[in-house]
């Protein structure tokens, strides 16, 4: 089979997001990772790439001018102020494109970005990890077998810890961009709330009409929200709740999406991914286990197993199959649901998406 030849944009030697990316595309051997413009700092974009043994370059401009014959595709692993333009400049020039979420900085970027890609007959996909874990995707096929019944609410619940102290101000890298308005735009809604909103929609198919937001910054003098909730108003009179915070005190990655119809929930939870709870309406719990994953079933499906479905449906979509991706639209989405809760909470009303 033909292997899709790679490119990565940031991800340097170090970091944590670049390696799990290059995990995730050696898994199903599908990409050959060849080039690299790894860091915004040119001796250490070089040695992260001598280190990988790939080119290396020392701009992204660089590679995207001197890969032109050589790269199917780019993926982009920068923080988020620079997504749009590396993006923008790829698709143009006629890569591939995996972007990390968020998709932007702005709303104003991504309607930008999302009108190239649309018009580029280039694959342009994100990776919004929680959709490739095997247990979310059977909820989703669950959903809409109907399984539950008519949906009437949804329960999405994010929680990190992190960033409970302001560890930005004692130069902690991946602290000090994500509390920056000015790469990355949102704080925690943008960083974790969108996958929980990406959750919300994907596990229902469902969109977001309206929502409620209540916004806050625990951490004193902090320039970005690192706490939110938010009331969800859905397709078909579907009611939701929303929480995401990275300032709950020793709490590590909690994630969970509750989905009740007028017959039943289902509910998956981060700490027990491979599992799959159903409620009955007379309260009986149905537990389901993961048997589509890669090893024998009871071999847990990870967090690098999952990105590496997202990016099998990736390698998929470029060699021409039609394939679901998370595409540019979904990414807007996402966008619009972020720009909808700020709004609300300025003018502490209900916001249209």
């Amino acid at each position: 089979m033909t292997k899709i030849r790679a490119a990565m944009i940031g991800g340097g030697i170090g970091g944590f997001i670049g390696e799990i990316h290059r995990a995730a595309m050696r898994l199903d051997d599908r990409y050959e990772l060849v080039a690299g413009a790894l860091s915004s700092d040119a001796t250490r974009a070089l040695e992260s790439s001598d280190a990988l043994g790939i080119r290396g370059h020392k701009s992204w401009q660089a590679l995207l001018e001197k890969e032109q014959d050589t790269v199917d595709c780019v993926v982009i692993v920068t923080p988020n102020d620079s997504h749009a333009e590396i993006a923008t400049a790829a698709l143009t020039a006629g890569f591939h494109v995996v972007l990390d979420k968020p998709m932007t900085r702005t709303l104003g970027e991504a309607i930008a970005l999302a009108e190239v890609a649309l018009n580029s007959p280039q694959v342009f996909a994100m990776t919004y990890t929680y959709t490739g874990y095997p247990m979310v995707r059977e909820m989703r096929k669950r959903i809409f077998d109907g399984e539950v019944g008519n949906v009437r609410t949804v329960s999405v619940d994010y929680r990190q810890g992190w960033l409970a102290e302001p560890i930005e101000r004692d130069g902690q890298k991946q602290a000090a961009w994500r509390t920056d308005p000015q790469k990355s735009g949102a704080g925690a809604l943008g960083d974790i709330g969108s996958h929980a909103e990406q959750l919300a929609r994907f596990t229902t198919g469902l969109a977001i009409n309206e929502v409620r937001g209540d916004v806050h910054t625990i951490v004193k003098d902090r320039k970005v929200d690192d706490h939110a909730c938010v009331q969800l108003k859905m397709e078909h009179g579907v009611v939701g709740d929303l929480v995401c915070s990275q300032v709950c005190t020793g709490e590590r990655n909690h994630v969970s999406v509750r989905v009740w119809g007028d017959k039943g929930s289902l509910s998956w939870s981060h700490e027990r991914c491979d599992e799959l709870k159903f409620t009955a309406s007379d309260g009986t719990e149905t537990l389901s286990f993961c048997i589509e994953n890669r090893a024998p079933s009871g071999h847990p499906a990870g967090f690098v197993e999952a990105f590496a479905n997202i990016y099998l449906d990736c390698a998929d979509n470029m060699l021409g199959k039609n394939v679901a991706i998370i595409d540019e639209q979904e990414g807007l989405k996402s966008m619009l649901f972020i720009d909808a809760v700020l709004r609300s909470e300025d003018l502490q009303s209900w916001c249209e998406v």
